[in-house]
């Protein structure tokens, strides 16, 4: 496997916009997408620029009590890192190699909130972090 380029960090957060409004105040973030729900996956999404451009913020919150967040969020009711997002340039092949290891993928390919298809590792396969693959967006 070949590490891709760090996408996107997700932080988990009880109520997005406070979180928004923390990006943009206390870090100064200056470009924050408009949060859009994914019904599919119990999630209220949005993206934070890094000041370079390279990287992002994703936050998410669970848009009610049958989130997959609803969990992480009780064990750590003020929210934080939750997922690590990497890019991979085909995902099928990407999926593949990880399986051939032996790592657990929590559930099938579906497609992420960046509109490409992606896949979460189990966080015991991966050093304690929850890993989210995804396919590289074709605007880069």
């Amino acid at each position: 496997m070949n590490l891709g380029r760090l996408n996107h960090v997700g932080v988990a957060t009880p109520d997005i916009d406070t979180a928004i409004a923390f990006w943009r105040d206390t870090m100064g973030a200056t470009i924050v997408s408009e949060p859009f729900d994914m019904p599919a996956q119990g999630v209220r999404v949005c993206f934070v620029d890094t000041p370079n451009g390279g990287t992002q913020i994703e936050l998410i919150s669970p848009l009610d009590e049958s989130s997959p967040l609803t969990g992480f969020l009780e064990r750590n009711p003020l929210g934080g890192q939750h997922h690590m997002a990497f890019e991979v340039p085909n995902i099928e092949a990407a999926r593949a190699e990880f399986e051939a290891e032996g790592k657990r993928i929590l559930g099938p390919t579906r497609i992420g909130a960046h509109g490409t298809p992606v896949f979460f590792v189990h966080p015991k396969d991966m050093n304690g972090t929850l890993t989210e693959i995804m396919e590289t967006p074709a605007h880069g």
